[in-house]
């Protein structure tokens, strides 16, 4: 039997004692494991360089592969592509750079019958300045007329100049306000100029928004992500005018989102989820089914990211995004994951019993990039065995990298975050075998033909396999006790090591030692149990099935990450 064989081997026959039953009262979205797709980046199925829904259908089997629980699709919907589909001309159709509502249909049909759930992207905050309500506004048409946020503008007295409203600034730079000559106002837009914000304080824009997460649902899409959560709802004062803004001061905050008190982070925000959540709670009681999940994006405090889930009187999304381990670097050590880890737990965990790790994604950096690829494989082995849910930004269980781009955030004529954006790398034939056009539409990595997933595939201890390996041992008892007493804890024992142990006590445990730095880390009496190797990457000199005696020494090598089993 060869190597590879025999570790999976084993792997297996531990999953197999391991997979027994423990808390009884954990919903699907609570300790799942999240795919992310970017459409355009994932598969193109009819060769014109761009991914597409037919491409991720043809694919669904890898993630089958993985065990993942879910994906999830960054925006599919018909759209300009001024923000590359967050700038929606029309919420309930899919845009023909993808495909069809047929190719949706049949991928979601796929999904379900390999066991997967299929997650949409809502962008609820604002639509594109293509779409027909925005240009039923422009005219004043009836019950469109207030669906976005307009304003009349300032008069200068000394020039006679008309102005903007105040002094909102985008989120994309720039002013928030766009002039229209044919309605003779000022619109608001929180982002680009293209992507006018909706006015929730109108009933009718409230409705239309539930009509299209309905229109999804009735076409089986278990669950959404939630896009721009702190943006939806503006300060206004009773006379329907806005406060100006402070005005940003570098020396006293380099972050500008510090300055934004009116713009976002309003308590109408939270109100907003929970009245989603009722409406997804009710739809569930009448059709039946799992939960309808909202997964909520959201960079801002953890205090409103709490809030979003409840204020303890309603219930609103389930699952707020933790970007904490987005910002690691190269720099940071095993005591810096920690103290990230403890920012997200000692509030929403203590408060809620909610968890979730994200390392990338498609408006941030690659790992292997930002942690380099010597990290990869040990930073996965933390988050997929931290207690909760772990999100996997395609490409990130081989460790691909950031591609070669030189926009800049400044750059009018690129995207700036297309690096993390690079076509999936399959194979070593043309185009990493993610398209067969003549040139796609971002640059495939360079790399492709030493990175991809069919050389990883045949590798024992390649960043998929442990990718692989760490899914998989979600379904072990210990990894399902995680809500009860004594079902995980986790520390940095050294400045560059990290410990997660997840138990099922008296029956079952894992203890995961990642070693983050470039030197050789010793300790001494971690437990009294005699442990099995059963999970390592390539750093490791051990063998699958070796055991350690924890009570007396263990030494870790270089950049090793190792998953141990005990059982009674």
């Amino acid at each position: 039997m060869s190597f590879s064989l025999l570790s999976y081997f084993t792997l297996g026959l531990l999953l197999a004692l391991g997979a027994t039953t423990a808390s009884t009262d954990v919903d699907w979205w609570e300790s799942a494991t999240l795919y992310h797709i970017y459409p355009r980046s994932f598969m193109d199925s009819d060769g014109d360089g761009v991914g597409d829904l037919n491409g991720i259908t043809s694919r669904l089997e890898f993630l089958k592969e993985l065990g993942v629980t879910a994906t999830w699709l960054s925006p599919i919907f018909e759209s300009p592509m001024a923000d590359m589909g967050y700038d929606v001309a029309n919420f309930t159709k899919i845009d023909p750079l993808f495909g069809t509502m047929e190719d949706f249909d049949a991928m979601l049909a796929k999904g379900h019958k390999l066991g997967l759930k299929i997650i949409l992207d809502f962008v609820p905050n604002h639509s594109s300045d293509e779409c027909e309500w925005f240009q039923k506004s422009i005219r004043r048409e009836d019950g469109y007329d207030d669906f976005y946020i307009w304003q009349d503008g300032k008069i200068d007295p000394e020039t006679g100049n008309r102005t903007e409203p105040n002094n909102w600034s985008s989120v994309f730079q720039g002013s928030a306000w766009t002039w229209v000559e044919e309605r003779q106002q000022y619109y608001l837009h929180q982002f680009l100029a293209k992507q006018p914000d909706f006015n929730y304080r109108n009933p009718k824009v409230r409705q239309t928004m539930l009509d299209v997460m309905k229109f999804w649902l009735d076409r089986g899409v278990d669950a959404f992500r939630i896009d721009a959560a702190p943006y939806f709802v503006e300060k206004m004062f009773d006379n329907g005018t806005f406060p100006d803004e402070p005005v940003f001061d570098p020396s006293i905050s380099p972050d500008p989102s510090d300055f934004r008190l009116y713009t976002m982070n309003q308590p109408e925000n939270a109100e907003l989820l929970y009245e989603w959540r009722s409406f997804l709670d009710e739809y569930q009681s009448v059709h039946g089914g799992d939960t309808r999940a909202q997964i909520i994006e959201a960079y801002t405090s953890i205090e409103y990211l709490s809030e979003y889930i409840t204020n303890g009187t309603h219930i609103g999304g389930q699952l707020p995004m933790n970007f904490n381990f987005v910002h690691l670097q190269s720099s940071s050590t095993a005591k810096d994951i920690e103290e990230a880890a403890n920012n997200w737990m000692d509030v929403m965990w203590t408060r809620h019993k909610v968890a979730n790790w994200d390392a990338s994604n498609h408006d941030n950096s690659r790992l292997a990039t930002r942690m380099g690829s010597q990290r990869v494989d040990t930073m996965t082995m933390i988050m997929h065995s931290l207690p909760g849910t772990s999100i996997t930004y395609y490409g990130e269980e081989i460790g691909m990298p950031d591609g070669q781009s030189e926009c800049t955030p400044q750059s009018t004529t690129c995207d700036f975050r297309e690096p993390e954006r690079t076509p999936m790398q399959w194979d070593t034939s043309k185009n990493a075998g993610f398209s067969t056009a003549n040139s796609t539409w971002l640059p495939v990595n360079e790399d492709y033909k030493s990175l991809n997933v069919q050389i990883q595939r045949g590798v024992a201890r390649s960043s998929l396999q442990i990718t692989k390996g760490m899914i998989a041992l979600k379904k072990t008892a210990a990894f399902k006790a995680f809500k009860e007493d004594g079902g995980f804890s986790y520390a940095a024992l050294s400045e560059q090591v990290f410990q997660v142990v997840r138990t099922a006590v008296g029956r079952e445990e894992y203890r995961v030692l990642a070693n983050l730095g470039n030197q050789i880390e010793s300790f001494e009496g971690l437990t009294n149990k005699t442990m099995e190797y059963v999970l390592l990457n390539s750093y490791s000199p051990h063998n699958y099935g070796d055991k350690v005696d924890l009570s007396k020494r263990i030494i870790l090598m270089p950049y090793e990450g190792i998953v141990l089993r005990w059982s009674a």
